[in-house]
Parts: C-alpha cells; sequence; structure tokens
C-alpha cells in the first residue's frame, strides 16, 4: 500500500516505513530508515501517513503501570523452576490471550495493511496472533495474509544456551504439530505445511516452546510454553 507515486528512494520501501512507525525495528535499522525518510518526499509521505493512520489505536488503550507480578517473571527467568511435563494436557492454556497479548495484535495489524490484496475475497484470510505467556518475557506477532506462510516477528526475548525456540501449531483436539525451529529477536517466515493447512484458520493456535538444541526429540513437544495465542482474523 501507498499514499501516492513513489520516488527513486522511495520505491518498495513501505513496509519498512510502516514498521519505523510501529517501533518495530532495532536501532541501526531505525537510524538508517530515518535517514532514508529524510532524503526521500515519498517516503516522508508515507510516514506522515502510517502515523495517522496508527494514531487512531492510541485512544483505544490506557497507559497502565507493571504489573505486581513483573519481579516473579524476572526471579523465574534467572531462577528457574524445574519443566514440567504436562502441560500439553491443559487445551485452556493454548486457548489463553491476554489484552495485553490482544494490543500487541492490533498493532501488528498495521504492519500487515502494507501487503497490498488481490482482492477483496484475499482480505478474509488476514490473521494474526499475538504469541506471550505469562512470566516470559518473550513474545511475537504472528501474521497470515493468505500466501501459505505465516510471517513472525520476534517483539523480545533472549537466546538460551544449548536450546532452541520451537514453534507449534494446535488445531482442534488435534496433537500439535511442529512448524520448525524459529529465532528470537528477528523476523522468520513459516510455511504451513498441507496437514496445517487443512485445519488452518481461526481460532487455531500458535505455540513456541523451549526445547533441546535442534528441535523437540521425535517431533513431541517437551519443554515449556514460552508463548502462545489464538489466531483472530483481522
Amino acid at each position: 500500500m501507498s499514499t501516492g507515486p513513489q520516488d527513486s528512494k522511495g520505491q518498495g520501501k513501505a513496509p519498512l516505513v510502516a514498521e519505523y512507525v510501529l517501533g518495530l525495528l532495532d536501532s541501526a535499522e531505525h537510524l538508517r530508515v530515518e535517514k532514508l525518510i529524510a532524503d526521500s518526499p515519498a517516503l516522508q509521505r508515507e510516514r506522515d501517513f502510517w502515523s495517522a493512520r496508527f494514531a487512531a489505536l492510541d485512544s483505544e488503550f490506557e497507559e497502565v503501570a507493571p504489573p505486581a507480578h513483573s519481579w516473579t517473571g524476572i526471579e523465574a527467568r534467572l531462577f528457574p523452576a524445574p519443566v514440567p511435563q504436562s502441560w500439553w494436557d491443559s487445551l485452556a492454556l493454548w486457548r489463553g490471550i491476554t489484552a495485553g497479548a490482544l494490543a500487541i495484535a492490533v498493532a501488528a495489524v498495521g504492519f500487515s495493511l502494507v501487503q497490498p490484496a488481490p482482492n477483496s475475497a484475499a482480505l478474509t484470510t488476514q490473521l494474526v496472533a499475538a504469541l506471550r505467556a505469562e512470566g516470559s518475557d518473550v513474545q511475537f506477532v504472528a501474521l497470515y495474509d493468505g500466501t501459505g506462510e505465516v510471517r513472525l516477528t520476534a517483539l523480545s526475548g533472549s537466546e538460551v544456551p544449548d536450546r532452541d525456540y520451537e514453534l507449534w501449531a494446535i488445531q482442534g483436539g488435534g496433537a500439535p504439530v511442529s512448524m520448525g525451529i524459529v529465532p528470537v529477536n528477528a523476523r522468520s517466515t513459516v510455511e504451513l505445511s498441507p496437514a496445517i493447512q487443512a485445519g488452518w484458520g481461526e481460532g487455531s493456535v500458535l505455540a513456541i516452546t523451549l526445547e533441546p538444541k535442534g528441535g523437540a526429540p521425535d517431533g513431541i513437544a517437551s519443554g515449556p510454553i514460552v508463548a502462545q495465542g489464538a489466531v483472530t482474523r483481522i
């Protein structure tokens, strides 16, 4: 999506400008895009367009103080408790989404809008999920626009020595299906397998677990859930 003709410096940069306005870029990339915008009237128009569009979200959410349990989460990260082995038995855990996660998802919708839909039918396939879990600092936003791929943006979290983060799809009453290892503090794209696509849609659940290096043994989740969320239609 673009607000008007782009000059040579602005061509193809609309998604970056949207991410710049949302604050999803790291400091180095933010500074680089800021310089690009300063040198390009077309990108300045894109920046103003997205700033105005996202400004409407400000009135929907009130500032809140950090919850009292934040320190508990920090302690849990520094001094982790033994890994529970039965969390996959809790379907309610997979389905839970907090108000804070929804706020993240709403902000992420703006990024998905920079991808032009070929027709109105394609718009009905756009889905978003905000992935987080109580006591965990790992947060992801997942976007799907009907292309057969899920685009992941890691908003926070840290690498863990000798461990990997693994993405899972849970649909209906079926067993979790691995979607592969995903990086933290980075963007990635995960292709939906035919098995996942068959049941994919609003209400599907994405979960990220902390697994041994290389992924869960035998394709069966063994680590704790560090982020999870239900897929919602945009």
